[in-house]
């Protein structure tokens, strides 16, 4: 079922659980009112039969005639019955007779006002003390047009009630189809949206109203689509860069094995293949090392983590660095705190220290020959580590790119490398709760702070 039929029926379904509840409620406040009418008039008509037979010879002529003419209306089937202090009937108004049922009859005596039904009669009893004595009036009746307004009422009411049904079925289905119209224009447009054109965007104000739930879902489809498009450009251009870095090592090598084929060579001409042939297949497998650690980044880290200090993580990615270019790296430390188990953090301890490292060799080899400054710093809930160089810095139209897989600056690109230690170290610290910041001005070096958050 539709939602636009589910809207309606449901709709429907409660307006007619309320004009159901409503109708019913009058229906059953009329039949009470009749009910009470009735039951009045009855007991009009017995007191009007005791001052008619048992005070007529107390009244005026004059008197009683106005009485009687005022008072001596009929009811429909009506019978009067009146008895005398012994139980005896003293006066009956017709042929017929009422069944009094004797308990009745005894509470009567007693002073009470009784009401009871006699087939299809209602009647009620009432006492009447006259200066004759003590006597028990009883008149009943069939209260045919007040049964016969109810049975209008209802057939009213159900005309009405079905009338209102049908007319609320068929405005709600024009209100649900007009609630539902952006919706099912923001479908026609969401299915026209392929992997193809996915810098297109949906209308964020369908409904005409800029901050209702449905604009709020096509800004967030559309932000799903910045992330989406932002992933397929990041993945077209990691594929594309990834097949050239390949290519590279592996034409280059190809190359050096079909030169040393074409024909005899002395020994040490072979060496020379080897050794450039053992240099591409190097950097290819280095390649494909970074490939390898970029797939692992992306994937969630186990629950059961290691309990990490940053400083002992810190001398590790320093260890790490060729003996050559260690001396190049001056080491400092800020404020620290007074216990050493704050300097903990839960995580990979492998795939932070291979972080930090190619942070710490990005450093050093775009700086060559100049010191790289690294900074250790303690705050509440994190430590701060920064890695200052002076090398050749970013430009800043290049800076938002560096962070994209094998992405190279353009000034970079005479040093060896892949560009992938960037953007392989900010998934790792992400992984782990954390950021990384950089800042790098042309020819004036860079800095990158990683901020982790500590156990």
């Amino acid at each position: 079922m539709t939602i636009r039929n589910r809207l309606t029926w449901l709709f429907v379904g409660v307006v007619a659980f309320i004009l159901l509840g409503v109708l019913t409620t009058a229906f059953v406040l009329q039949a009470d009112y009749g009910q009470r009418e009735f039951r009045q008039r009855l007991r009009d008509r017995a007191e009007v039969a005791a001052y008619i037979f048992l005070e007529k010879d107390e009244l005026r002529s004059s008197a009683f005639q106005e009485f009687q003419k005022r008072y001596q209306r009929t009811l429909t089937g009506e019978i009067i019955q009146l008895y005398d202090a012994r139980g005896e009937v003293r006066f009956v108004h017709e042929d017929a007779r009422l069944e009094v049922p004797p308990a009745v009859l005894a509470r009567i005596k007693e002073g009470h006002e009784e009401y009871f039904e006699d087939g299809p009669r209602e009647a009620v009893g009432i006492f009447y003390r006259d200066n004759q004595g003590q006597y028990v009036v009883v008149a009943g009746a069939e209260n045919v047009y007040g049964h016969a307004r109810l049975r209008y009422l209802a057939t009213i009411m159900a005309s009405l009630f079905v009338l209102s049904l049908l007319l609320i079925y068929g405005a709600g289905r024009l209100f649900a189809g007009r609630a539902l119209a952006p919706i099912a224009a923001l479908n026609d447009q969401m299915d026209r949206i392929t992997a193809h054109d996915l810098h297109r965007r949906v209308t964020e104000n369908l409904s005409g109203r800029e901050q209702d739930e449905l604009s709020r879902l096509a800004q967030t489809f559309n932000r799903l689509l910045d992330r989406l498009e932002s992933s397929f450009d990041s993945q077209r251009a990691f594929v594309r860069n990834a097949s050239h870095e390949l290519r590279t090592p592996l034409a280059a090598s190809i190359g050096e094995a079909q030169l040393a084929l074409t024909r005899d060579r002395e020994p040490a001409a072979y060496r020379a293949a080897l050794h450039d042939l053992l240099t591409d297949l190097t950097q290819l497998k280095a390649l494909l090392n970074h490939l390898l650690e970029l797939a692992q980044a992306e994937m969630h880290l186990p629950e059961q983590a290691d309990l990490i200090r940053v400083d002992e993580l810190l001398a590790e990615a320093c260890a790490a660095i060729a003996p050559a270019q260690r001396p190049r790296l001056h080491l400092h430390t800020g404020h620290l705190p007074a216990e050493p188990e704050q300097l903990e953090l839960t995580g990979n301890r492998p795939l932070l220290s291979r972080a930090l490292t190619n942070l710490l060799e990005n450093a050093l080899k775009y700086s060559e020959p100049q010191p790289v400054a690294v900074t250790l710093e303690y705050e509440p809930g994190e430590v701060r580590l920064r890695i200052r160089d002076e090398g050749i810095g970013i430009a800043a139209e290049e800076l938002p790119q560096v962070f994209q897989p094998f992405f190279r600056a353009s000034n970079a690109r005479p040093v060896a490398g892949h560009g992938v230690g960037l953007s392989l170290a900010r998934k790792i610290i992400e992984q782990h709760g954390g950021q990384l910041h950089l800042a790098s001005r042309l020819g004036h070096g860079t800095t990158v702070v990683v901020v982790l958050p500590t156990a």
